[in-house]
Order: structure tokens, then C-alpha cells, then sequence
């Protein structure tokens, strides 16, 4: 039997990187987890790889910048599942959109194409508006469920060079923040998380030095507090921001956390 047996979690941006991280965390310890993703072969051969572990994935057509796939993906879980556990908002696109350099040539804001800020506020937040949206009506009919929005460090919010990265980000914090306020009557918990530095993910540059990648974060950092987050031990928890790299140190400083409640 596996930690997190009979949990059912809905994860954006689960085919590769932090959210394929994260999914097979869940996967792993026993949840059920449909893989969001847009349609395509990455998406199949997700699933098919996690499938042929035993693992319970399964493939959830999403585009993040469209409501109308929301609001389908969303129909979708209502109709094939009895229950919906959590959301993992993750689902985002980095600086390489628009400036394949950005680490050693940082780009001033007035440069920037004004299409790709507009592609990527559309995917890393106003994605996340749009899922929780479509998702947050069925935790309130059940009258339980969990929502966690990936986030990044503040550094990355007021980096020189990082418009529309660091913006994005900083109102994905901000929404999760009000999310927390807008269903605290309700009993649904919300929660930030973050790995804590740069990640060996697509969203880094090519080229990086060889000791400079050294020093970047494994995406399996995630994998743990994901896993905390979605066990009954998180019972009650909400409006906590967790820095992934931190983890044992933050809950070990939150008593009450890493049990579940009497």
C-alpha cells in the first residue's frame, strides 16, 4: 500500500521537467495522476512510460492558455472520477521564449517582443487563473480538495533581464496568495511551492559550463513536499509558500506538520 493511495491528482506541465517530477513523485507513492499536457506524442509517451512502471498515469488533453480546454479537462475528471483531490498548477514556459541568452545577456524590457510577453503572462499566469477556475467548482461541490501553484525565488522576480519571467511569477504569488483568502471559508487549502534555485530543466539555456550545470537543482527536489503536500499529514495546511531545496528544515520548524492530525 502506498502513501498517498486513493488520492487523485491533476498535474499541468507533467511531461517533462518539475511537473514530470512531481507527477511520478505522486505516481510513486500510490496516487492516481492524470498528466496534463497538450495533445501529442510527448503526452502518450509519458503516460505509456509511467503505465509500463504500474503506475496509474493518465493522459489529460490541456492547453493552460485556453479556457475552453479548461474548462473541458476539467469536465473530463468531473465525469471519469469520483473525486478530485488536487490541482498541481506547474504548467509554464521560461526566458528562453524570448532570449535564448538571457543568462549572459540579459535583455532589457524594452526589447522584449511583445508577443512572446504576451505568450508567456498567457501561459505561467493567466494559465493558472484559468485552471483553478475550472477545477476550484468541483472542490467546493465536494467540499474538499487541495490547489498548489509552482512558484520561484523572489531573486527571480528582480533579476535585470528577466521581463516577463520574473512578473509572471511574482502574480502567480500574488493569485495564490488571494486564492488562499477566497477559499479559506470554504476549507480548501492552497499553497506555494518552489524549488529553490535554478533547475536541471528544458528552461535552461545550451551552452551552460559544465560546473555551472553542476550547481543546478535535480527537478526530483520537488518530489518529497509534492508528496507531503498531497498526504493526509497536510491536513489543514494552507497559505504556506515551501522551498523544495528546504524542505526537511521547514518541516521540521512547523511542529504540527509531517503528522497527520489527531
Amino acid at each position: 500500500m502506498g502513501e498517498l493511495d486513493g488520492v487523485r491528482a491533476v498535474v499541468t506541465g507533467a511531461t517533462s521537467g518539475l511537473g514530470a517530477a512531481m507527477a511520478e513523485a505522486l505516481l510513486k507513492a500510490g496516487a492516481t495522476v492524470a498528466v496534463g499536457a497538450r495533445p501529442g506524442e510527448r503526452l502518450q509517451s509519458a503516460v505509456e512510460r509511467w503505465r509500463e512502471q504500474g503506475l496509474a498515469a493518465e493522459p489529460l488533453e490541456l492547453d493552460v492558455r485556453d479556457p475552453a480546454s479548461a474548462a473541458r479537462a476539467a469536465a473530463r475528471i468531473r465525469e471519469s472520477w469520483p473525486a478530485l483531490d488536487l490541482l498541481v498548477n506547474n504548467a509554464g514556459i521560461g526566458m528562453r521564449t524570448v532570449n535564448p541568452r538571457f543568462l549572459t545577456e540579459p535583455q532589457p524590457f524594452w526589447e522584449v517582443p511583445v508577443e512572446g510577453f504576451k505568450d508567456l503572462i498567457a501561459t505561467n499566469l493567466t494559465g493558472y487563473f484559468l485552471l483553478a477556475r475550472a477545477f476550484v467548482p468541483l472542490f467546493l461541490e465536494q467540499r474538499r480538495g487541495r490547489l498548489v501553484n509552482v512558484s520561484m525565488n523572489h531573486e527571480t522576480m528582480r533579476r535585470r533581464g528577466f521581463i516577463p519571467y520574473g512578473p509572471s511569477r511574482a502574480g502567480a504569488e500574488s493569485l495564490s496568495l488571494i486564492m488562499t483568502e477566497d477559499l479559506r471559508p470554504h476549507g480548501i487549502p492552497v499553497n506555494m511551492l518552489l524549488p529553490g534555485g535554478a533547475t536541471l530543466t528544458g528552461m535552461i539555456p545550451e551552452g551552460l559550463s559544465e560546473q555551472a550545470r553542476g550547481g543546478l537543482l535535480p527537478a526530483a527536489v520537488m518530489g518529497p513536499p509534492i508528496v507531503f503536500l498531497a498526504s493526509p499529514d497536510a491536513e489543514g495546511l494552507t497559505g504556506e509558500r515551501i522551498v523544495a531545496k528546504d524542505f526537511e528544515q521547514w518541516l521540521a520548524a512547523h511542529p504540527r506538520a509531517g503528522r497527520a492530525s489527531d
